[in-house]
């Protein structure tokens, strides 16, 4: 499924989401108001975490590079990292927990790669927030702030959009210029729900930081036969010594219209200067060839595309680039949205690809001297409903509990941050939210408490709207 698809496009199989019905009953003007409400609470809590104590230094700035597995659709917590074994048949599911590198830590027995890795990897079981719409809750994990309207899948991307995490790290660490390599990379696709009215989600570029910023975004299959990436991809008729040329010519023109006084370069330009260092550097081209993997290794990652866009994020950050995003991909069925058929899509289509490149990539980084540098994320936009849906056997939103992870950069390995109650429906220890995730990230990342960036309007804005899990740092 392409950029291109509208808003009534369909996915083979797809079963739809039941919570948008209920979403799209609402007025504009009601969701518009009920967004602007919530930005302002987001604006006052974020003046109060600013006023609050000043958090841990632990783990302030370990992080020189980041990989964010986006689970896009809402992984349940109770079928992955937060098993509920003594709940009752209608809670718990078919999935057994299984004992891990970690005496007292379990995992659902489909995760059985990374059960023996554990050691490497911080669970955390509260997160929680209160927006069960995909688009909306996607743009606060992304970005770490309200969207411009909440709660809704009807609002598309827009310059009024928070700066995605990788934008505003790119924006405040330019490390990667003088390479010619992208300093934020998103891959396979922009997350897109075909059953959400606003299409793709929010959140995923550079927002009111403007096009400069948005990321590098490769499309489709790494591990289909003869793949190449687009943006590499020179025309026939062209070479790289062709397109430097045109690239100087086009400089000599606008320097022409500066000196007479004409508009003076802007993100358009910008822009295609990136893209002739894309073009041209020899350096860029060896850190996206695929090829250079011995072939043990991209099959240890796992022949799919999820797998291959992994092994490409740890070939990226080895070279580089400081933040990369792997958004689970068109599956053609849900992706992690399993109203029906729950549990027969993760243990079949959904885990063993997530498990085998997750694991791979901790051993990897790890095998490479990386790990201590790299902060690797695992994290959906929501969990899934505890109470399971007897027709269809599948589990609805639920962002009230839901969990993810963390290991890298000084996380301490072997550690679950957070509990919940008996049957995940709430967070009872350590509850934290999406912005806080964002907050970890930033912090690890080494991107001051107190940090702000000018918007569109010259207004400073607060970086954070959360607190950072100090914690997690050992």
């Amino acid at each position: 499924m392409g950029q291109g698809m509208s808003s009534g496009s369909h996915i083979a199989g797809w079963q739809g989401c039941p919570e948008f019905r209920r979403w799209n009953s609402l007025t504009r003007r009601s969701v518009l108001a009920a967004g602007g409400a919530a930005s302002l609470s987001g604006v006052l809590s974020n003046r109060v975490a600013q006023a609050g104590p000043a958090p841990s230094m632990a783990g302030f700035g370990k992080a020189k590079r980041v990989i964010l597995l986006f689970m896009w659709g809402g992984p349940s917590h109770l079928d992955t990292f937060d098993l509920k074994p003594e709940a009752p048949d209608e809670v718990r599911g078919p999935f057994r927990p299984i004992a891990t590198a970690t005496p007292g830590v379990h995992l659902c027995e489909h995760f059985s790669r990374l059960a023996g890795l554990t050691d490497r990897v911080a669970f955390i079981r509260s997160l929680n927030h209160d927006d069960p719409a995909h688009l909306s809750s996607a743009h606060t994990l992304l970005t770490g702030h309200l969207p411009p309207v909440n709660k809704s899948d009807a609002e598309p991307p827009s310059q009024r959009d928070t700066p995605h995490l990788g934008a505003l790290l790119n924006k405040l660490h330019p490390r990667t210029q003088s390479l010619g390599l992208p300093g934020f990379v998103t891959m396979p696709w922009l997350a897109y729900h075909p059953a959400a009215p606003g299409g793709k989600a929010p959140g995923q570029h550079g927002g009111w930081l403007g096009k400069t910023f948005d990321p590098l975004l490769i499309e489709g299959d790494p591990n289909a036969a003869g793949w190449q990436v687009p943006a590499l991809s020179l025309l026939d008729s062209s070479t790289a010594d062709r397109v430097t040329r045109r690239t100087n010519l086009l400089d000599s023109l606008d320097e022409q219209r500066r000196l007479i006084d004409l508009a003076p370069p802007g993100q358009f330009l910008t822009k295609q200067h990136q893209a002739v260092d894309l073009l041209t550097s020899p350096t860029v081209r060896k850190a996206f060839d695929l090829g250079q993997e011995p072939e043990d290794v991209r099959n240890r990652y796992g022949r799919n595309i999820h797998g291959q866009c992994v092994l490409l994020a740890r070939r990226l950050v080895e070279h580089g680039v400081p933040f990369v995003s792997v958004n689970w991909h068109n599956d053609g069925s849900s992706f992690w949205d399993t109203h029906g058929n729950n549990f027969e899509k993760l243990k079949n289509q959904l885990i063993p690809p997530s498990d085998q490149a997750l694991s791979s990539l901790l051993v990897d980084l790890a095998d490479r001297g990386l790990l201590d540098e790299t902060l690797v994320v695992w994290v959906g936009e929501f969990g899934r409903q505890p109470n399971i849906n007897k027709a269809n056997a599948g589990r609805e939103h639920y962002p009230y509990c839901y969990s993810g992870l963390m290991a890298g950069a000084g996380v301490t390995g072997g550690a679950v941050y957070g509990k919940s109650d008996k049957q995940g429906t709430r967070p009872i220890e350590n509850p934290v939210t999406p912005h806080d995730v964002a907050a970890t990230i930033l912090h690890a990342s080494g991107v001051p408490h107190d940090q702000t960036l000018p918007d569109r309007s010259g207004r400073p804005v607060p970086l954070y709207a959360g607190q950072p899990m100090t914690k997690l740092f050992g």
